[in-house]
């Protein structure tokens, strides 16, 4: 993705490479990391859906499921209207399971399932960030995470979020004190978030975070819908696979049976 003075622009070429099914009904994609999904003002090739728009040269694709900018992964279109509808109808009625891929800080010892309400972190320098709270305004919230392979110092984990709060996974991680690998805000200081809105990646964050992004990639999502069930699966992105093999000392090989058994 080449850089301009606002940001990235996604060419055609590299658009293709991301593209993992395109039919008459759907559209997915696995997003690549610092990218974000909706229309941007700086034109259609500066965020994923207007990417996805003029490369199919429709206005009638759907963004199904969206992912922030720095998480990798499923990213789903529908293609026309009665297809989104299907789809759509499936999330609200909770007929969607996803599970998504992480990179923990520390060795997350055995599966934890997080039951705890996420609000407004009213304490925090940053405006969107979550919390858990008991108390005022919250959503019950709760997360499950399955360590796969852990080096004492890092661990892989599943991890299948029950319901779909803002930043849950995120939150909870933090809550459990294993917060996800680069994360700028739920990690171990808040203030570089704003930092790096400011001035980007900077030396400085590279000797307090091991990747420049949070290590949270969307993996699969199955739909049960009336017409049967409906599995998406995007690969792990390479940045997160060459860190499992240099940072976890997980070769390739095995984190590819590790997946496989998911």
């Amino acid at each position: 993705m080449p850089a301009t003075e606002w940001g990235w622009l996604v060419t055609p070429e590299e658009l293709e490479d991301w593209i993992l099914q395109n039919d008459d009904h759907v559209l997915l994609v696995n997003k690549p990391a610092l990218l974000v999904c909706h229309p941007s003002k700086n034109g259609p090739w500066s965020s994923l859906a207007g990417a996805c728009r003029e490369y199919t040269q429709s206005d009638r694709s759907h963004l199904v499921s969206r992912l922030d900018r720095e998480t990798s992964g499923i990213v789903l279109f529908a293609k026309h209207r009665l297809k989104s509808r299907h789809l759509q109808m499936a999330l609200e009625r909770r007929k969607v399971s996803k599970t998504y891929l992480a990179i923990l800080e520390g060795e997350l010892s055995e599966e934890t399932l997080v039951d705890a309400p996420l609000g407004p972190d009213t304490q925090s320098i940053v405006h969107s960030k979550n919390t858990v709270k008991r108390d005022g305004r919250r959503q019950d919230a709760q997360t499950r995470y399955t360590p796969l392979f852990s080096n004492g110092r890092y661990t892989l984990a599943k991890v299948d979020p029950i319901t779909g709060r803002k930043h849950q996974i995120r939150a909870h991680a933090l809550h459990i004190g294993h917060h996800i690998v680069g994360d700028k805000l739920y990690g171990p200081d808040e203030g570089l978030f704003l930092d790096f809105i400011e001035d980007g990646w900077t030396d400085k964050m590279a000797q307090i975070l091991p990747l420049n992004r949070h290590a949270l990639h969307a993996y699969r999502m199955v739909f049960e819908l009336e017409t049967g069930t409906e599995t998406y699966i995007a690969p792990l992105t390479a940045d997160l696979i060459e860190f499992c093999e240099q940072k976890l000392g997980l070769p390739k090989d095995k984190l590819d049976e590790i997946i496989s058994e998911l």
